[in-house]
């Protein structure tokens, strides 16, 4: 069994990489770390397609807003490496914010346009560009073959799939499915933010958007009105049951097509709604 190695710096990772460019494929699985089950099924996923994992662990400051939550995100590196190196992952990448960023905050920009405007970049306007920088820092970084990103953030995967595309990186891009509790509530770090009442209703959001998923899979795609009710009556009984909905929202699948009116026939319903401290994102593709 491989020892998994832990590197803090560009020139170590880069160097440690280069003997396996020529004959191995290399996977790259981008976290904050205080991993959970749904970040190994991605680790799981990059073991299927690359012979060498890298799994980077960083808090990226500059994909948090102004009182956000970068100071309290959980930053658990010991147990991180422990769950890493039982699935035998090939190298950490774990740099310090200073080697990531020499100058704070970064004079240059990587910015995904009108996708990262709307849904989540609405009430965090600047978080998709800090996406956009570390993603790409990354990407250069590694230089992976393939690179394995959740659909729980589903808007990051479609903005990270248009990146690849506009800046020529020649990198497979894999979206893992969502992974769940039993009773369908999607992981994430920021659930230990619930208390144990919220905990409790925190699976209604999944219940509601797949009764919508359902309804909107029955409903003909002409019928445009009917779709607009449905997505205000699952918003209001999303809000009654204790969220603060803060959107809801129907959009065909690339994200694309920013009116929800259009007669598509693959759709994604996303979520995102306040419990308590906790800012909880979901999505049912139909």
């Amino acid at each position: 069994m491989s020892t998994t190695i832990t590197l803090t710096t560009i020139e170590a990772l880069r160097n440690a990489l280069q003997p396996h460019r020529s004959q191995k494929t290399i996977a790259l699985v981008p976290t904050m770390g205080n991993l959970h089950q749904g970040h190994i099924s991605l680790v799981k996923l990059a073991k299927q397609h690359a012979d060498i994992v890298v799994v980077s662990i960083f808090v990226n400051p500059t994909q948090f807003g102004v009182g956000e939550d970068l100071d309290s995100y959980p930053r658990t590196l010991e147990a991180d490496t422990e769950l890493l190196a039982a699935e035998g992952v090939d190298y950490i990448f774990a740099p310090t914010v200073e080697e990531m960023y020499p100058l704070m905050p970064p004079p240059t920009q990587v910015l995904a346009g009108s996708i990262s405007q709307q849904l989540c970049g609405q009430s965090r306007p600047t978080h998709f560009d800090g996406v956009g920088i570390v993603v790409t820092k990354l990407f250069n970084i590694v230089q992976p073959n393939v690179a394995v990103f959740g659909k729980k953030d589903y808007q990051q995967l479609a903005i990270i799939k248009q990146l690849v595309r506009d800046l020529s990186f020649d990198i497979k891009l894999i979206g893992g499915p969502i992974i769940r509790t039993e009773d369908g509530l999607a992981l994430s770090s920021r659930n230990q933010y619930l208390t144990e009442q919220e905990r409790s209703i925190a699976p209604l959001l999944n219940k509601h958007i797949s009764q919508l998923a359902d309804q909107l899979r029955q409903l003909p795609i002409d019928q445009i009105e009917q779709r607009f009710a449905l997505i205000n009556d699952t918003k209001t009984a999303i809000n009654q049951s204790g969220f603060e909905v803060d959107y809801l929202e129907v959009r065909n699948q690339d994200l694309t097509n920013i009116d929800a009116s259009a007669t598509e026939k693959a759709w994604v319903v996303l979520v995102a709604a306040w419990l308590g401290k906790a800012r909880l994102l979901d999505n049912q593709e139909v």
